[in-house]
């Protein structure tokens, strides 16, 4: 008898519907007493953090404005300013107007000046300025009015010259304080800006205001909320605010602020219908400031609260679905541990095929790896051998042209050289014909002038061999007028006899430059030959040599006045090989070798037509701060 396979039992349908009610029912309620308590003990945290830093910013904005109370009494005392007052009209005030400013630089306060009884300024710090408050009467103000009373004053509000807000401090002046009808004859007034004060609250995770009795936003972090009402003002607060002048003609707009809430804690959530803080909501706090009889609040974004909100509510929907996830794993053990037993040996059985396929390709792939390394390793060495060689051909091809160049030079050399050798054989003809006649002085002048000749021969020499050593790798600071002088003496029998015009165009000072001594000597050799061969048929001749300094870089220039260069060869000169000289005057590698020479001391070169006529090469180069010396030379040099 066939027995019919086993089913599991389902759940009743009257109980699955109860379920399919009841588990988004239990959902939507966890997650929802989850955000009320993360929203209130977010709101607790908040309303701490922002308690704290509004005692410690209504502690600093107090202790800001308190220190400069006594600086007005302390300036009324003075004996220069009491002596002013007694001779008004009769003295210069430029003195006083000075020794206020002093005290405002010094005190690092706004301005201070000084009011006779009448509330007309006679002397400020701000004398020089063309919104001085010499001449101005502010008998209206409450400061001067205390203070003219015998009392110290205080206000704050906006300046009537500089439309600054700032906060005051006054003092009376007194010339006579014995008598008992005397009353002060002026009033000395300290000036303070608030304005540093808000440049700080910029660095907090909050907005902060301060609000005077009328409710007036007098500073905030906020510069869009400074001088706005914190609640509408009527017509009539309007207009008596205005009257006292204490925030000039300001319109004072309502800030847009509105309660969503108050809390037990003296917190309250509000919003801005408008304004730069109209995107978000913010938990609000207020202290007051008796000595100032101001209120500051401080504004906390609700950001953090509503983050803790979505957390919680994620987390409690998260808790709940694993909750009622296990319920139904649970559940479905029993009736899947039978499937999930064949499904587990179904998986050992694919796993052990795939991990012996795994490993024969990772060897496989271990062994096409280790091939390809072999094979790069060999390019990598092959490359390595033909940049050494690149680079020992690019150094022979730069001795040769330095060799090149000194075949050009033979013939003045040979002239140079020729001279003192036919000099030295008459002088020392005449100085044993001289010894023969025991003339010994004439003698000794004749040896002398040979050993000048000899020397004269030695530096010629030590040019040349100066000039055909090969350069070092390290770039040392250069003298880049030492360089232009020592090119011009391997010239010089050339330029005598073409009768060139030597123009030098540098600053007095020596300027420096990051290079090679014997790379960069080679290349203003080239091109100083090149600017003479160009000029070989120009009447008169003139060689431009020039050096301009810049903040980083300096520009070598070298310019003739020959027939310049064609406009369709600008663009090739540099290219090796290319050349516009007969055959057989050269192979067209001078300014390839110089333009990659100056490329590997870290510059470029150029070349251009001069508008009157003739060519311009210009070397650019990292200009040298400091000269130091090369590390290494075979031989002493004379110019850097």
């Amino acid at each position: 008898m066939n027995r019919a396979p086993h089913r599991p039992s389902r759940m009743p349908r009257t109980l699955r519907r109860t379920l399919l009610v009841l588990l988004p029912l239990g959902l939507a309620v966890s997650v929802w007493q989850a955000a009320e308590i993360a929203r209130e003990q977010a709101l607790a945290s908040l309303a701490r953090e922002a308690e704290n830093e509004l005692r410690l910013s209504a502690t600093g904005l107090e202790g800001h404005l308190t220190r400069h109370d006594y600086l007005p009494q302390l300036l009324a005392s003075r004996e220069m300013v009491q002596r002013f007052l007694a001779k008004r009209g009769r003295q210069d005030p430029m003195p006083l107007n000075l020794l206020l400013d002093r005290f405002r630089a010094t005190a690092d306060v706004s301005d201070v000046y000084l009011i006779d009884r009448n509330g007309d300024t006679l002397a400020a710090s701000n004398w020089h300025r063309p919104n001085t408050f010499i001449g101005q009467n502010y008998a209206f103000r409450s400061y001067f009015q205390d203070a003219i009373a015998g009392q110290r004053g205080r206000f704050y509000g906006l300046g009537v010259q500089s439309m600054e807000r700032g906060y005051y401090f006054s003092a009376p002046v007194w010339l006579d304080e014995t008598a008992p009808n005397a009353r002060p004859d002026g009033v000395m007034v300290i000036k303070v800006l608030l304005d540093d004060v808000e440049a700080s609250w910029a660095d907090q995770d909050a907005e902060l205001l301060v609000t005077d009795r009328d409710d007036i936003i007098f500073m905030a972090s906020q510069p869009e909320l400074r001088l706005a009402a914190l609640h509408p003002l009527s017509e009539d607060e309007r207009q008596a605010l205005l009257a006292t002048r204490r925030y000039a003609d300001e319109p004072l707009s309502p800030s847009g602020i509105e309660v969503l809430e108050t809390r037990g804690d003296r917190s309250e959530l509000v919003r801005f219908a408008d304004g730069p803080l109209e995107e978000g909501s913010y938990l609000r706090l207020s202290r007051a400031m008796p000595a100032f009889d101001w209120e500051m609040h401080i504004l906390k974004p609700l950001a953090p609260v509503h983050r803790a909100q979505w957390l919680a509510a994620l987390l409690a929907g998260g808790l709940y679905s694993v909750v009622v996830l296990a319920g139904g794993v649970g559940w479905q053990r029993l009736r899947l541990r039978r499937e999930r037993e064949q499904f587990a040996e179904r998986e050992r059985d694919t796993l052990a095929h795939a991990r012996d396929e795994l490993e024969r390709n990772v060897e496989r792939r271990t062994r096409d790896l280790v091939e390809t390394n072999r094979r790069l390793s060999g390019e990598i060495e092959e490359r390595r051998r033909a940049e050494e060689n690149l680079r020992r051909t690019q150094d022979e091809l730069v001795q040769a042209a330095k060799l090149a160049v000194l075949g050009q030079l033979a013939a003045g050399i040979n002239h140079e050289l020729n001279q003192p050798l036919a000099a030295i054989r008459a002088y020392t003809e005449n100085a044993r014909a001289f010894l023969e006649r025991q003339r010994l002085e004439a003698a000794d002048a004749n040896l002398a002038q040979v050993i000048e000749l000899t020397g004269r021969m030695a530096e010629i020499s030590a040019q040349l061999r100066q000039f055909s050593r090969k350069s070092g790798d390290s770039l040392t600071a250069i003298s880049v007028p030492a360089c232009f002088e020592y090119a011009l003496r391997l010239y010089q029998a050339r330029l005598r006899s073409a009768q060139v015009e030597v123009e030098r165009q540098w600053p007095v000072e020596t300027t420096w430059v990051v290079a090679d001594l014997v790379r960069l000597e080679q290349v203003l050799v080239n091109l100083i030959g090149n600017a003479l061969q160009a000029m070989s048929d120009t009447l008169q001749p003139r060689l431009i040599l020039s050096i301009e300094p810049g903040e980083s870089e300096v520009a070598i220039g070298v310019a003739d006045t020959g027939p310049g260069i064609a406009e369709e060869h600008l663009g090739r000169i540099f290219e090796p090989f290319f050349t516009t000289k007969a055959p057989g005057s050269g192979l067209g590698l001078g300014l390839s070798i110089s333009s990659r020479i100056v490329d590997d001391l870290g510059g470029h070169l150029t070349a251009a037509n001069r508008p009157g006529g003739g060519a311009h090469f210009t070397v650019t180069l990292p200009r040298a701060t400091t000269p130091t010396s090369p590390s290494s030379t075979q031989e002493p040099s004379t110019h850097a």
